[in-house]
């Protein structure tokens, strides 16, 4: 038996619109599924949660939603041997861009994981939470606070707004560093600890990420003005970026930074740093194309 947790909010309403195509496929083909969405994320979570617990026989989890939807799936799937199989519906879907099923219509999806076996792909964990994509703390976390306090403004608009608000009074901060055994000190506008290539709907931060290698790819944006910032930041959707000087780029498996700062997961707020962030090789399995 399959699982089936649907976000109907994913998109601004867009998950809702998949989920009804993906029940409606499952049906067609005669494929028996346990639905577990809920009413918010704890009830996903709690409801996925105790399936997994009582069920032995499952042969997946079709997901439709997001990467905040991915995030809280993961927190229960990692380690369980239950392949995720995304449905792509949220507004980034950075995930499925790592897993190259971002272009991809819902009954082909389906019917590619029915006849395709999944693969272990890995995950990391901060503090005592899992995430799936990009962990950071600097310039994209005060963008997150300030755009998750605006209210009556919605969807990318309300970001966009936010990164000109934040930039026009952001101060770079000095922030100490332990990437596994190397222990060093940098101002920084922006740290991502990676294991996907993208976040923030198409940002290519670490375009040369592997999902599967065992190690995070971990950028720090050091200090550049302004309209330096504002010149090289379109830059990021393609990945060019990682050729400017003000980029460093390191690998490792155990980061640990300190700083006066908060942090964000998936878009999920973390929290205040300090932070400890490990990759766990081969957390999660899941289908890729």
């Amino acid at each position: 038996m399959w699982l089936l947790l649907i976000n109907p909010s994913s998109g601004n309403g867009r998950g809702r619109k998949i989920g009804n195509l993906v029940k409606e496929e499952l049906q067609r083909l005669g494929l028996a599924f346990l639905d577990v969405s809920g009413d918010s994320s704890i009830e996903c979570q709690d409801n996925l949660k105790s399936v997994l617990a009582s069920n032995e026989n499952l042969e997946g989890l079709f997901l439709v939603g997001g990467d905040g939807t991915i995030n809280i799936a993961a927190q229960e799937l990692v380690g369980s041997g239950i392949g995720l199989a995304l449905i792509p519906a949220g507004t980034g879907n950075d995930f499925a861009r790592t897993l190259n099923l971002r272009s991809k219509r819902p009954g082909e999806l389906i019917r590619y994981y029915l006849s395709n076996e999944p693969a272990l792909v890995d995950v990391g964990k901060v503090n005592d939470r899992y995430f799936v994509n990009v962990l950071s703390t600097g310039f994209d976390s005060m963008v997150n606070e300030r755009a998750n306090a605006m209210r009556r403004i919605k969807g990318r608009a309300k970001y966009n707004i936010s990164i000109l608000l934040v930039l026009s009074t952001f101060k770079p901060r000095n922030y100490r560093f332990l990437i596994d055994s190397r222990v060093f000190q940098s101002k920084a506008m922006l740290i991502a600890v990676s294991n996907g290539i993208s976040y923030g709907g198409g940002m290519k931060v670490t375009p040369d990420a592997k999902i599967n290698d065992g190690l995070f790819d971990i950028l720090i944006l050091t200090p550049i003005s302004r309209f330096e910032f504002l010149r090289v930041f379109p830059k990021v959707f393609s990945g060019r970026h990682t050729t400017h000087p003000a980029v460093q780029i390191f690998r490792g498996k155990n980061v640990e930074i300190d700083c006066d700062a908060v942090a964000y997961a998936d878009g999920e707020r973390v929290g205040p740093l300090p932070i400890k962030a490990s990759a766990i090789e081969g957390g999660l399995l899941t289908w890729r194309m």
